[in-house]
């Protein structure tokens, strides 16, 4: 019967994780495919390059600041592509305006910073795969992190902001987009 009991606990302690709240990311503005709006304007690409309003809620317990990223693991990079990188934004914070991508519109929460992408520069950079590669995958991120702010600066580079995001997350969300040429 003790056994039974320390299963029966076990499998409690297991589970309990599953009935928690469910961190989410979603965007009443973009859905399975971006559209000229969130595409970039340079390097052969004419869109409107504004940031797509984003909204998360349910973060975990613990959490003090949050961090949005957008990946386009299909670039011909070897490496892929980062396309936004914004940390430090407060945990008091669970929305982004559009727009907020672009460091000159001030629109961003008071504290954040915006890294530099894979174009070279910091903020928002959209969608811009090369003509006839297919479609790629545009997975925008949002990450609850137990530290109010990582120590990074404007020109830090995409693969420290990973590292320092990956070694203080405790939970993220995502989702995708889809985009061609």
């Amino acid at each position: 019967m003790k056994t039974c009991r320390v299963i029966a606990f076990v499998s409690i302690l297991l589970t309990t994780p599953l009935m928690a709240a469910n961190f989410t990311l979603s965007s009443d503005e973009i859905g399975g495919q971006l559209t000229s709006k969130q595409v970039f304007n340079g390097f052969g690409c004419s869109g409107d390059n504004i940031s797509p309003a984003l909204n998360w809620k349910d973060a975990p317990a613990g959490t003090k600041s949050f961090a949005i990223t957008l990946y386009d693991p299909d670039a011909p990079t070897g490496a892929g592509w980062w396309h936004w990188l914004m940390v430090n934004i407060p945990a008091s914070v669970n929305s982004l305006p559009a727009d907020a991508g672009n460091p000159a519109k001030n629109l961003a929460p008071k504290g954040s910073v915006q890294t530099i992408t894979s174009f070279g520069q910091a903020g928002f950079g959209g969608a811009c795969p090369p003509e006839g590669h297919g479609p790629h995958h545009y997975i925008f991120t949002v990450y609850a992190l137990g530290v109010e702010s990582l120590d990074l600066k404007a020109d830090s580079q995409p693969s420290l902001v990973g590292y320092m995001l990956n070694a203080n997350t405790l939970e993220k969300a995502s989702l995708i987009s889809y985009y061609q040429r």
